[in-house]
């Protein structure tokens, strides 16, 4: 398939700049993967679709604060530095703007020299390893002076940090959020364990390559970034017991649903295991694990609605895309959802 195949028009005004008030108050597009049927719900209304013994796996993975800005020290130059990977307790690979003037030995204090850095080395693709300054903990201090790392569609400032958390964000590491989590709330959360339905957690470190473009103009040339995931015990045997009493394993989002289609591809049941991914979904993909997917509307052209199209079909997924365009949903982080099953 070509990477044209997965476009479709989306009028500005669709993109979401802000998260709602109420977590649960946003819209919920439900489409059965047999019928094709589409209907138009609150995410609040979610629970009509789950049934007692069904297990939900989210991730609770936690986003960095990673971009930060630093005024150098010899000239007052201010310099966007976002991390990438930490390599020890105080050396990251970064990526910094503009790099002209941010070259070996050059430094940086940011907020007020609360962290200090050096760049120690400018790779070949650009990108710099800095080591840092500091007193304390650092992730207590990036917390203070970091900014969420935003996605470039968003340009309107977030208020409150924590609304590019899900409420149930443990495992610090992201550099991104997983979207469709943000839907839900603690009292939600109650309610659809008070239903009969098991909750269990993965996690996975979602990596700024969630946002890189397909360039290949053949989707099966496009090389899919990796990313960390883990795969707890606990859950891995919740996920087991599930299929085998025949309810249902509903994926929350393509970060979940990744982590679960990885580690059934590679080793058949779930189990307890810490390893990367890079597993790329797209039509013609067999499913192994997951029944139901919980997921927002993504970019034209992404890898992520290729993962739906593969799951839902797509000409229905192009379809529902058209729908949710005509019916003025919210689109991306902030947007609004949709569950399949």
């Amino acid at each position: 398939m070509k990477k044209s195949d997965f476009y479709y028009d989306l009028p500005e005004e669709l993109i979401a700049q802000h998260p709602l008030e109420v977590r649960d108050s946003s819209r919920l597009m439900k489409i059965d993967r047999k019928t094709g049927d589409i209907t138009h719900r609150h995410f609040n209304e979610i629970t009509e679709y789950f049934k007692p013994g069904d297990c939900l796996i989210l991730n609770n993975t936690r986003v960095l604060p990673c971009r930060i800005y630093g005024v150098k020290e010899e000239t007052g130059a201010v310099v966007e530095f976002l991390l990438l990977k930490q390599i020890s307790h105080d050396t990251w690979e970064c990526l910094a703007g503009p790099g002209k003037k941010a070259r070996t030995g050059a430094r940086f204090s940011f907020g007020e020299d609360k962290l200090i850095c050096e760049v120690i080395e400018v790779k070949d693709d650009g990108n710099r390893i800095v080591k840092f300054e500091f007193d304390g903990n650092f992730f207590a201090l990036l917390d203070e002076v970091g900014q969420m790392p935003l996605p470039h569609y968003i340009t309107e400032e977030l208020q409150d940090k924590e609304r590019y958390q899900t409420v149930y964000s443990k495992e610090l590491g992201s550099a991104a959020a997983p979207t469709a989590g943000l839907h839900f709330t603690p009292e939600l959360l109650e309610k659809i364990k008070d239903m009969g339905v098991n909750i269990g957690y993965v996690t996975l470190h979602v990596g700024l390559g969630t946002f890189r473009p397909v360039k290949a103009d053949d989707i099966e040339d496009h090389k899919m970034h990796s990313e960390h995931y883990s795969m707890p015990k606990e859950t891995a045997e919740l996920i087991n017991k599930t299929k085998a009493n025949g309810g249902r394993v509903i994926a929350v989002g393509t970060t979940s649903c990744r982590t679960l289609e990885s580690i059934a591809t590679h080793h058949g049941e779930m189990q307890e295991i810490e390893d990367s991914t890079d597993i790329f979904i797209y039509p013609g993909y067999e499913f192994k694990c997951i029944d139901a997917l919980i997921t927002n509307f993504h970019l034209p052209e992404s890898t992520l609605i290729m993962l739906v199209s593969a799951f839902l079909g797509y000409e229905e997924t192009m379809a529902a895309y058209k729908c949710a365009v005509e019916e003025r949903y919210r689109f991306f982080s902030f947007g609004d959802s949709m569950m399949i099953s």
